[in-house]
């Protein structure tokens, strides 16, 4: 289990805080959503949970154990963190990024090996991105890069996958795939999931659970069909909407209408 306990955090340690007295748990097989408006601390939440940046309050833990006592190494074979973007400064192929996953699990100054390179090509075609081994990442398409990314974190071997705003800026077909891909792992390999998201929709049909976030404090948590209602999204974004159950979508959908 990874585990949030009222974490506050500022930047350099001085008020305002960016978040203040947050609460996460993600359980084994577990599929959590962050929702908020931007400078909500979704992004923070994440880069807590993963690691990067250590609570001015509060604690995280991994497995009962705080996080501050895992070496980073051990982390990175735990967890796996897909932020918003990815760019390389360098022409690698795809199949050298992604096989860039494997670092944690090699000795000081090791090479990646026959396995090394089987685990990344399993982990491309999980994500259906294996016919692009050989192409180079900076030329793939917005869609086909996101998919990599997690087909790198994927190649981690971590059972644990923290992704901030993996849709964002894909079109709705890209959406779909990204979508339908994250529910083929949690379901069929049992990957733990916590991602970030402004696209309510997205996390209706996607999270079993949601953390709702705004100003950097905690509005609400729980089950999706439980707290993902219109109150919810008017004191969130200010926004009426109507939110109701579509028949053939199979979950909850949100429609905006007007600002309050």
């Amino acid at each position: 289990m990874l585990r949030a306990d009222n974490v506050s955090f500022a930047h350099r340690g001085h008020a305002p805080r960016v978040l203040d007295a947050v609460s996460v748990e993600a359980a084994r097989g577990d599929l959590v959503g962050v929702i908020g408006p931007n400078g909500s601390g979704k992004t923070t939440l994440l880069r807590l949970l993963a690691g990067t940046l250590a609570p001015l309050t509060g604690s995280v833990s991994l497995e009962g154990r705080p996080l501050s006592d895992w070496s980073r190494r051990e982390t990175a074979r735990r967890i796996a963190y897909v932020p918003q973007e990815t760019h390389s400064s360098f022409d690698f192929s795809v199949l050298d990024l992604v096989v860039m996953g494997r670092f944690p699990h090699l000795g000081t100054f090791a090479l990646e090996g026959p396995e090394d390179l089987a685990i990344a090509r399993r982990a491309l075609d999980a994500t259906g991105t294996l016919a692009f081994e050989s192409r180079s990442f900076n030329t793939l398409s917005g869609g086909e890069k996101q998919r990599v990314v997690i087909a790198s974190a994927l190649a981690q071997s971590a059972d644990l996958l923290l992704l901030d705003e993996p849709t964002a800026s894909l079109d709705v077909g890209h959406q779909l795939d990204v979508t339908a891909l994250l529910a083929r792992l949690n379901r069929e390999q049992g990957v733990t999931m916590v991602l970030s998201t402004h696209d309510l929709n997205f996390a209706a049909s996607l999270c079993r659970r949601l953390v709702l976030l705004r100003g950097g404090r905690m509005l609400g948590s729980g089950q999706t069909d439980e707290v993902l209602t219109a109150g919810a999204v008017r004191a969130l974004y200010d926004v009426e909407a109507d939110v109701g159950r579509h028949e053939r979508a199979g979950h909850l959908t949100v429609t905006p209408i007007a600002r309050v």
